[in-house]
């Protein structure tokens, strides 16, 4: 990880170095570049803080043998993209790395108590200390970001100079300098004092610099700030949305818009696509005549696949198409793409009749699966290869990238590019749905519904609250189907991390649930020792599993912050789960979908009061 290249540039000392000649600041694993470290967001490097680059500023870092390029057909044409590449290595045989800018710039030191920005230190070259009291600085604690995803400095000087009778003109004009010093009372805000050597203000704390409208009196509004891309870069349509104050480690800061796709037939081939760039061109003709003429005058004569095989992608592209313009938005293409892969897992793609290239292996267990049909569960699939790539689409600011519009989806570049950072994980998994019938009946039920509604409005509400425009919030998916669904795979990952030896973090879920759909997909989230050894793959035989779902079952009836858990009218984020707390079914938010919202283990065992919500209640003998 480097900071982006100065404007004169330091020899080596031995001749040798890099031809960026940047300093590393640390590493980080290519993972956490796409889910906790990506574009735009804020990285602590032991005394020092950065931001990540903009993909045109790291053009450079995204190239060659360290951003290797991945191809997933399926979900390059959901994102509009043509690739994908992995984030640059930041091993010891990287030649560059991810590429980063200090921010925030505004630092402190905590000998002589100066706030000011970076450079006016005059540290060292290459290092972060003053250049007076030779102490280690300290980055400024506070950012401000509004919901259009742009992140600012904190305006310290406006914050001390805030007398209503003061000519805001003259702000940073009085001559003085700005102090920063903590008095040791308290660890409140209250306790930070921010002064003004010039004498004409009071020093002033930091308490109440967070109310949501603190810079809102001060009037002051967002500027269009990106400093992930310069530092005097600013939204050139201008901005003038509210600003919030943010700690600079707040998960609000930054929030990764993550779209995924598993590699399913007849896109699961570990080869490169082999007519990339070329698709949208193709799906023009539909007569196979015109398909070989153009492939003709392309490659030459020299087709680097076959014919038949050219018509059995295009025709699967087509499957996917919306039907009418009512399905033509992200989100119902994303379903569409759900759909397909809920079909395959269902239908199975055996190993026995594809070669070893094959990144899709699914077939039906050896056991009898009626074993599950007492359970309510049917089809259960052994996923014995899967491969998933996991796309960085884009980032919010203090809203949350589940609930989200595209408006507030901030870039990952100025310009447009045709390739988005991911990440590819080859794994396994374990997949079973539930019977329609048995389903139908029970989420038909008035409590069954009642107690989902509640659920739903509370989330509705919260939609509501973040958007904009209330009646363009984006809709709840709480369904009686998907929290009975969603809270089943969090229990099958508590009970297999204890039974399996699987920590709860390497696995992950996928969920299914719609009308016509009623599955989940539990498979290894990670690419290390614990992704693909055969060890998950097992648990899905019936016998064995039949054993485990009824003993998450007996698991999930008490939980230690019982009765308050089952008993609580609301709990998580405003409401948004019923009984689930973090001694039950929460996981990892890495493991989860949903961020952890939207789950109630009521429905699968019912409560003391009310033993019919349970979906899985009659057949354990309850």
């Amino acid at each position: 990880m480097t900071p982006p290249p100065a404007r004169r540039r330091r020899s080596a000392a031995n001749g040798t170095a890099p031809a960026h000649n940047l300093p590393r600041r640390g590493t980080v694993r290519r993972a956490q570049v796409i889910s906790t470290y990506g574009v735009g967001s804020l990285i602590a490097v032991d005394h020092e803080s950065f931001v990540v680059s903009g993909l045109d500023e790291a053009d450079h870092s995204w190239r060659g043998d360290e951003a290797p390029v991945v191809h997933e057909r399926r979900l390059a044409r959901l994102l509009d993209v043509d690739f994908f590449r992995l984030p640059p290595a930041s091993d010891d045989t990287s030649k560059d790395g991810l590429r980063v800018r200090r921010f925030p710039l505004m630092h402190s030191c905590p000998e002589c108590n100066e706030l000011q920005p970076h450079r006016d230190f005059s540290p060292p070259a290459g290092r972060s200390v003053c250049g007076t009291c030779e102490v280690d600085l300290v980055p400024s604690r506070f950012v401000v970001a509004c919901e259009a995803g742009h992140l600012d400095e904190f305006p310290y000087w406006q914050w001390v100079h805030r007398s209503p009778d003061r000519d805001s003109a003259r702000i940073g004009r009085c001559g003085g300098k700005l102090r920063m010093r903590t008095t040791g009372r308290t660890s409140s805000l209250r306790s930070i004092v921010i002064s003004c050597t010039c004498g004409q203000v009071p020093e002033v704390s930091m308490e109440g610099s967070f109310r949501r409208n603190a810079l809102k009196d001060l009037r002051l509004t967002c500027r269009g700030a990106r400093p992930w891309l310069g530092v005097s870069a600013t939204d050139p349509a201008g901005c003038g949305l509210p600003l919030r104050t943010l700690q600079r480690g707040s998960s609000s800061v930054w929030q990764p818009v993550l779209k995924s796709a598993l590699s399913i037939p007849p896109w699961s081939s570990s080869r490169a696509d082999p007519l990339a760039g070329h698709w949208e061109k193709l799906r023009k003709y539909e007569d196979r005549a015109h398909v070989a003429v153009y492939l003709d005058a392309v490659f030459d004569g020299e087709w680097p696949v076959s014919l038949d095989e050219v018509m059995t992608l295009l025709d699967a592209e087509r499957e996917e198409d919306p039907q009418d313009d009512r399905e033509a938005g992200f989100d119902h293409r994303y379903r569409a793409l759900r759909n397909k892969e809920y079909e395959r897992l269902r239908s199975g793609n055996d190993e026995s009749e594809h070669s070893q290239d094959e990144q899709f292996v699914c077939e039906t267990p050896l056991g009898d699966p009626g074993v599950l049909r007492p359970l309510g569960i049917t089809g259960p699939m052994l996923v014995k290869k899967l491969r998933e790539v996991r796309a960085l689409k884009a980032f919010t600011r203090l809203v949350d990238a589940e609930s989200t519009t595209d408006v507030k989806e901030m870039p990952l570049s100025q310009k447009p590019l045709r390739w988005l950072p991911a990440m590819e994980v080859q794994g396994e998994g374990v997949f079973l749905r539930l019977d329609e019938n048995r389903l139908d009946a029970w989420e038909k039920a008035p409590a069954v519904a009642a107690r989902v509604e509640r659920m739903r409005a509370a989330h509705q509400r919260v939609l509501e609250q973040r958007a904009d425009d209330p009646s363009l919030a984006v809709r709840s998916p709480a369904t009686p189907r998907m929290v009975l669904l969603h809270t089943l795979a969090h229990v099958l990952i508590n009970e297999w991390s204890l039974e399996a030896g699987y920590p709860s973090a390497s696995l992950r879920e996928r969920l299914y649930a719609a009308d016509d759909m009623s599955g989940v997909l539990v498979y290894t989230a990670t690419s290390d020792s614990a992704g693909s050894l055969g060890g998950l793959v097992a648990q899905g035989e019936p016998e064995l599993l039949d054993r485990t779902v009824r003993s998450a079952m007996r698991r999930a009836e008490w939980c230690s912050s019982d009765p308050l858990c089952m008993e609580a009218e609301t709990a998580g984020s405003s409401g948004t789960n019923l009984a689930a707390c973090h001694a039950c079914v929460m996981l990892p938010e890495t493991s989860c979908e949903h961020n952890n919202v939207l789950l109630d283990r009521a429905l699968l065992v019912g409560t003391p009061g009310e033993p019919s919500l349970g979906f899985f209640r009659a057949s354990l003998g309850r």
